[in-house]
């Protein structure tokens, strides 16, 4: 089993810098992930690849950007056996579900 989720970046964010805060769920439920990094030359997306490795102890290029690479929102896969609800877990946002009045917008 692998996940595939849709990860929305929001680069040279201050929030990244002076909150230290990297990760929240968005009004519909996307993950988002503030970056310091600009968008240039593809850092905020070695960026997030490197932290999703560290947090879910895979190598960096196991994990891969299939779709909007050039964008702000992407679709992440991960190659290891976990559910979306595991994976918000690892990035302390599992709390953040019993907050959202609907249902997930994105599939397991």
């Amino acid at each position: 089993m692998t996940l595939t989720v849709t990860i929305k970046v929001v680069p040279g964010s201050s929030q990244a810098r002076i909150h230290r805060q990297q990760w929240t769920l968005d009004n519909a439920d996307i993950i988002k992930c503030y970056r310091a990094s600009p968008p240039k030359n593809g850092k905020a997306n070695s960026e997030l690849i490197r932290l999703l490795a560290d947090i879910c102890k895979l190598a960096p290029s196991k994990i891969t950007i299939i779709k909007g690479a050039t964008q702000r929102i992407k679709t992440v896969h991960i190659p290891m056996n976990i559910t979306r609800k595991k994976l918000l877990k690892l990035l302390l946002l599992e709390h953040k579900l019993d907050d959202t009045p609907h249902q997930l917008s994105i599939p397991e």
